[in-house]
């Protein structure tokens, strides 16, 4: 009975009456009530509200279905948004209890890489000034790449995103920080839009950027180069913010069993966080629901 007592790690008094409720069949209330410490009213009370029907049992469902759905992505204010979307009239403090009480709630903790090696080409001007607003698609788009390592392999991404609504347009995946995956993730984002579109595009002083073959592309797409200044991330920060949610939520979430298998992950990641993850900045929609309703 030295569970049932009061001391200083002592548990809720519910969870002490559940207790009590679980002995009785082996000795009298009253004995386990002083061991305790607990007033018989006070018993009653947690007894009687035990044996209620939980109130909440379909929103805990549902809750529980979403968290899952999102592999461990989300936190309360984002399945907050997705209940009320499915018809449940219910608020983040309700659904932060409600998760607690399920114990589940949000899996999601960067190592960068760090692509500049010295001026070996023309460095552009830092246009994008950390305005990272976007008024129409096809406006501002940030690229850089960031490095995994899973299984004792490397990867490396090479992402294009667009700022009016953080969608990724085009990337690619190497075993290398190669040039030609620079390129390629250029091609794969210029199949999209016509010639001399007025884009700025935006990246850190990578090797990769200060090429000329690069350079000489982008002129000729008519697109604007700009890039960070010297060892300031933050000049890009809405790409470091994408490769930091994108380790939290894939890279530190789940386990892989070879590189193939994360590299079946991170395409799936990207598909998901274009179409299917909202954010609140985007009028709780994903990038893709948000640039298809404006239109």
């Amino acid at each position: 009975m030295a569970g049932l007592s009061r001391g200083a790690h002592c548990p809720r008094e519910r969870e002490r009456a559940q207790a009590i409720e679980g002995l009785r069949p082996q000795c009298r209330l009253s004995v386990l009530l002083k061991a305790a410490g607990m007033a018989r009213s006070t018993f009653y009370y947690h007894f009687r509200k035990s044996k209620q029907p939980d109130k909440y049992a379909r929103e805990k469902e549902s809750i529980i279905r979403l968290y899952h759905e999102h592999k461990g992505r989300y936190g309360y204010r984002r399945i907050t948004v997705e209940m009320n979307k499915i018809g449940y009239a219910i608020n983040h403090k309700t659904v932060l209890k409600l998760m607690n009480i399920c114990g589940i709630k949000s899996q999601v903790r960067l190592r960068k890489y760090c692509s500049y090696k010295g001026q070996i080409g023309r460095i552009a001007p830092n246009l994008l000034q950390r305005d990272f607003a976007a008024e129409k698609p096809n406006q501002k788009w940030v690229t850089d790449l960031t490095e995994f390592s899973v299984c004792g392999v490397k990867l490396y991404l090479s992402p294009i995103m667009d700022l009016y609504n953080r969608e990724i347009i085009s990337y690619k995946i190497a075993e290398r920080p190669n040039f030609m995956q620079i390129m390629k993730m250029l091609d794969d984002a210029f199949a999209r839009i016509p010639d001399s579109p007025g884009i700025v595009l935006h990246s850190d002083r990578g090797w990769q950027y200060q090429m000329k073959q690069y350079q000489l592309r982008l002129r000729q797409k008519g697109i604007t180069q700009s890039m960070s200044r010297k060892g300031n991330c933050l000049d890009n920060a809405a790409m470091e913010s994408f490769f930091g949610l994108l380790k939290s939520e894939l890279l530190y979430l789940q386990k892989f069993s070879s590189i193939d298998h994360f590299r079946k992950e991170l395409e799936e990641y990207i598909d998901y966080y274009n179409n299917k993850r909202i954010k609140k900045y985007l009028n709780n929609m994903s990038p893709v629901q948000y640039r298809t309703h404006a239109i």
